[in-house]
């Protein structure tokens, strides 16, 4: 669960908007002075503008997160980014007025204020207005998609599916709708979205279906155990999300991880319970540093893989890449890279050196594994530098440098159920289990809880804890 509240990447976007800010100002000050035609032109040399622009920078960046301008855009339209951008100018003229007028500021030129405005409001909103159609452009490609279930399918439901039909650039998309009654399903609900079960198989259909986030729109005095429906999709970490009614009071649950929020999905008011990290600026910046870290290593480590590639060929017959299906976020399947350490037909002899699995969960791991390479392939375990490759999951943005590790599909099918929440992170190269003492030695139920312990406390100074102690073992050769 996040408890950091640094919000990182917030105040770096209130830093843009006040250097957008300052640069109106200075312009609308020119503005005045030298291009307006006489008798606008000229302003006086009292009072003193660069008090004036300091008290602007102090109460607009007040003002701009009183107004909540750093919302997710992908949960509301342009037309209300707009809207919020020119009361909050507004109403930061007001106030600057005020203030002036409380410290005896006299002969601030109107006519350079009302430039200020104009220019403020535009530029600030078309920076916005930039970045909303950046990550629609990205989102209608199919990029950062989160995929929706609708618990019910009537007016609500459909209400709920237009609102995301209009609005494509936001980046959702349903999957489906679960009903009450079985003779439901296969049925059509609205634009080609069908109900695909019913609430009774929720459990099954998320460990089987790749979901972000459920929409609960039937009335929950009409769903038996409504709290039993929430805590399974709590133990995964899928977030949900309950279009309010009147019997909301009659939820008594409590949730063990979540965090309940009401939020506006689209335009139309929701309760959610998450139980994962949420998607703000801890989160984005988490990202960026993932995709700059990952090019700026890839760059350097270029000639590592040069010498690693020709030292597997040298070695032994086979790929210089070992490539193999893991699950990533919430389920999503994809190849994870790694520098191949193993002999050619170590997957052909995995069966008879299952009865050596020192693992007692779904996972395998033996100590002295036969089919590593000699030296090289023990080598590259020990310090680590088989996951190099990972840096293309990476950039690909599938995988994260610090994160739980992504296990394989046959694992997963193994899991207890509450184990399944490490999937609600996206994947890393390392996390606290890579990083623990004798990790190699550490049960399988306690890995688990050290991935769900790092997704309950996120924050990026455990990251960089992370990686100063991963650096650390990777140095002294620990790993396996």
């Amino acid at each position: 669960m996040l408890k950091e509240k640094s919000n990182l990447i917030l105040q770096l976007h209130k830093g843009l908007d006040i250097c957008i800010t300052v640069a109106a100002f200075i312009g609308a000050y020119y503005i005045k002075k030298d291009l307006l035609p006489d008798p606008f032109q000229g302003l006086t040399t009292a009072p003193n503008y660069y008090t004036v622009l300091f008290l602007t920078i102090i109460i607009w960046y007040i003002i701009f997160g009183v107004f909540d301008l750093y919302g997710s855009f992908r949960k509301q339209s342009f037309t209300q980014i707009l809207w919020k951008v020119i009361k909050a100018v507004a109403c930061g003229v007001v106030l600057l007025n005020f203030v002036l007028y409380l410290l005896k500021i006299f002969d601030v030129s109107r006519i350079m204020m009302g430039i200020f405005f104009v220019i403020n409001v535009f530029l600030i909103s078309l920076s916005k207005g930039i970045l909303c159609k950046i990550l629609a452009h990205f989102r209608e490609k199919g990029f950062n998609f989160r995929n929706i279930l609708i618990i019910g399918g009537r007016e609500r439901a459909k209400d709920v599916i237009d609102a995301i039909g209009e609005r494509l650039g936001a980046g959702y998309n349903v999957i489906g709708c679960l009903g009450l009654d079985g003779d439901e399903i296969g049925k059509s609900v609205k634009n080609g979205i069908k109900y695909i079960g019913t609430l009774s198989e929720l459990k099954d259909i998320l460990q089987r279906e790749v979901v972000d986030e459920i929409i609960f729109t039937i009335p929950l005095n009409l769903i038996d155990s409504a709290a039993k429906h929430i805590a399974t999709a709590e133990e995964l970490g899928v977030s949900v999300r309950i279009i309010p009614d009147w019997q909301i009071h009659r939820l008594m649950y409590k949730p063990g991880n979540a965090r309940i929020q009401i939020e506006d999905f689209l335009g139309i008011p929701t309760m959610s319970f998450t139980s994962s990290p949420v998607e703000k600026g801890e989160i984005l910046i988490k990202n960026v540093l993932d995709y700059l870290c990952a090019v700026i290593l890839f760059v350097v480590c270029l000639p590592f893989f040069l010498i690693i590639s020709i030292l597997i060929k040298i070695s032994s017959k086979g790929p210089i890449f070992f490539k193999q299906e893991r699950c990533g976020l919430n389920g999503r399947k994809f190849m994870v890279y790694k520098f191949r350490t193993m002999l050619g037909d170590a997957e052909k002899q995995r069966e008879i050196l299952d009865i050596y699995n020192e693992s007692d969960g779904p996972v395998f791991k033996i100590s002295k594994d036969p089919r590593i390479m000699p030296y090289l392939g023990t080598f590259l375990r020990k310090t680590g530098f088989d996951e190099l490759p990972q840096l293309i999951n990476i950039l690909k943005g599938e995988m994260s440098l610090v994160g739980p590790r992504p296990p394989i599909p046959s694992e997963v099918e193994n899991y207890d159920f509450w184990q399944r929440r490490r999937l609600s992170m996206k994947p890393g190269i390392t996390c606290l289990w890579q990083c623990s003492p004798k990790r190699n030695d550490i049960r399988f139920k306690d890995w688990m809880k050290l991935d769900l312990k790092y997704i309950d406390n996120w924050s990026l100074k455990l990251d960089f804890q992370i990686l100063f102690r991963t650096a650390l073992v990777v140095f002294t050769g620990q790993g396996r």
